[in-house]
Parts: C-alpha cells; structure tokens; sequence
C-alpha cells in the first residue's frame, strides 16, 4: 500500500524536468496526480508513463498565468476528487538576454508574472479547500537563485525566486494553525530543458556532473510523505559539483 494512497496531488509545469520526475515519484507512492502545463502532448505523455506502470493520473492544461483557468480546475478537482492534499506549484521560466544591461520590461514581467504571479495564482486556488480539511502540503520551486543571486540567473528569475520563498515562509506564518505547511525547494543547477534558454548552453558532460530531475522528485515524495505535524520549511540542494562557488570566487579575484 503506497504511503500517499487516497491522495491528490496537483503539479504545475508537470510536462518536463522536475514536474515530470515529481509527478512519477507521487505517483509510485500511490497518490492521485493531476499534471498541469502549457504543452498537453507532453502532459498526456508523463500520464501514459505513470498509467502503464499501475499509477493514477490525469491532464489539465493549463497557462499558470491565468488565474481563472487556474480555479476552474481546481474547483473541479476538488468536486471530482474530493479535494486536493498536495499542490506542487513548479512552472518557471527565464529568458536568453536576462543580464541587467539586456534584459527588457517585456521580459522581465514575462519572467515576474510566470515565475511568482502563477505560483500565487495556484496558491489562492487550493487554499480555501485545504483550509476548510484542516490540512494541506504546498511545496513551492523557487532555485539556488532564490537565496544566492547569480549573473548566470539574472536579475527577473533570481528577484522572482527570492519572492516564491518570502512567499513559502509567509504562507507558513499564517496557515501553519491550520494544518497547512508549505516547502520552499531550492535546488541548485538542474539537468533540466530549461537550460537551454541560457545565452550558452551547457554541453552534454557538464550536465551529466548537475542535479537530475529524479533526485528532486525523490526529494519532492519526502516531502509530501512527511507526518503531516512536520514542516520542511526549506530545501537548499546542489550538486556536489557546484558551479556557483567558483563563480562567486572567480568574481572576487581568486583564482581556483
């Protein structure tokens, strides 16, 4: 019997990378998951996966941005199913030109509204439900950048990153007395599609050394099989191979 049977879990940005890996790994622990993203063949293609190995799951297509959408589903999750027990807001986006002097307004509210604006979005949808059971479990990706800064991230993710952990703490601040409790992921570099929107990509060797999306779903399933009196406020993960402290030694003048 699978630690989350009886279980829903809603993931956004659930087609790819951590989404992907977070959705299987609830799923082998029994948990009914719905996967939510921009790209529904994708969707339907981690469903299939999940569905051919004996798990639950469904697709809800959805752009986080849209708040509507966002409660239309959520509303008819919570008829359909009964409620939704861990909501997984992970859909995130960056652009190529993300450096101060190249980054424009258009972009950095693109960045600001996906990356922050649609993780609120998904947060007031589930909210009330999981309020009115007397529990919930949020686990809200943000990045490496959200507590170190990086020319590397640039300014729109990094400041949005930032928030969405500002965010995790103040949900726990206010709704921890009702038995909800919210995780602030934080992981560092990534093997994940979304790097190749950086200015230079990396190559194939340096990906193989970073974090790979199954090592967050591993850590995404613990979260959400903790006792429901814990609380894992926040997770910073890395690889151990981490890039980000020779650059913050390389811009210091040392030489490494």
């Amino acid at each position: 019997m699978g630690t989350l049977n009886g279980k829903v879990a809603w993931i956004t940005g659930a087609g790819g990378g951590i989404g992907e890996a977070s959705a299987k790994a609830l799923a082998d622990a029994g948990a009914y998951v719905v996967l939510s993203g921009r790209r529904i063949e994708e969707l339907d293609r981690v469903v299939e996966q999940i569905t051919a190995l004996g798990g639950k799951a469904e697709a809800a297509q959805l752009d986080v941005v849209d708040a509507n959408a966002t409660q239309v589903i959520a509303d008819d999750l919570i008829q359909r199913l009964g409620g939704i027990d861990i909501f997984m807001a992970n859909a995130g986006v960056n652009v190529p030109n993300r450096s101060v002097g190249a980054i424009t307004p258009m972009d950095f509210a693109k960045v600001i509204d996906i990356n922050l604006n649609g993780v609120m979005n998904g947060l007031l949808a589930v909210l009330p439900n999981m309020r009115e059971k007397g529990e919930g479990t949020l686990i809200l990706t943000s990045s490496w950048a959200g507590r170190h800064p990086s020319p590397l991230t640039g300014p729109a993710y990094s400041a949005s990153k930032h928030a969405v952990v500002a965010l995790s703490h103040s949900i726990n601040q206010d709704e921890g007395k009702n038995g909800i409790r919210c995780t602030a992921l934080m992981p560092g570099e990534v093997a994940t599609p979304i790097l190749q929107s950086r200015p230079k990509p990396p190559s194939t060797e340096d990906m193989a050394k970073m974090l790979q999306a199954d090592d967050l779903g591993a850590m995404v399933r613990y979260i959400a099989e903790a006792p429901p009196h814990v609380c894992i406020n926040e997770v910073l993960i890395s690889p151990t191979w981490n890039r980000s402290f020779v650059g913050v030694a390389e811009m210091g003048g040392m030489k490494l």
